[in-house]
């Protein structure tokens, strides 16, 4: 005699917890409007933050389990080797993740949603920290 198990309610994603793709680009367009006021942060990003924005919704969605666009559009993430043209200090690392968490707050976000995905942000902004090390300073090669 077959039984049944009992059937699980599918788990959302941390993009779908948080609101989806309106919610992820309010978040981005709210961190870069801190970061442009930045004046230790700004330097590093370059003078049109436009395709960057873009680049930063298509990745978050993706990272957060939505739609793999960024790597559909862009390559692979390659994050760390993504930053290394750029001088990362742990300064500069709290102060973007400062101004993350403050796009996530003033999203409206549920708390423990924001708690949960910072939590992950701020292993990833540790993880790009690269002042010290010797790495390739230049851009990617084309196509990468």
């Amino acid at each position: 005699m077959p039984f049944d198990l009992p059937q699980r309610a599918p788990q959302q994603t941390p993009f779908e917890r948080l609101g989806g793709r309106d919610v992820v680009h309010q978040i981005v367009e709210d961190f870069y409007r801190r970061v442009e006021a930045d004046a230790v942060l700004r330097p590093l990003f370059p003078p049109d933050l436009e395709a960057g924005i873009e680049r930063q919704k298509l990745f978050l969605e993706q990272w957060l389990g939505g739609m793999p666009l960024y790597s559909m559009t862009v390559g692979q993430p390659m994050l760390r080797r993504r930053h290394f043209p750029f001088v990362i200090g742990p300064e500069h690392a709290d102060r973007w993740l400062t101004h993350m968490r403050a796009a996530f707050e003033a999203s409206g976000v549920d708390a423990s949603v924001a708690a949960e995905i910072m939590q992950r942000l701020d292993a990833l902004a540790v993880h790009m920290i690269n002042a010290s090390a010797d790495v390739p300073r230049g851009p990617l090669p084309p196509g990468m």
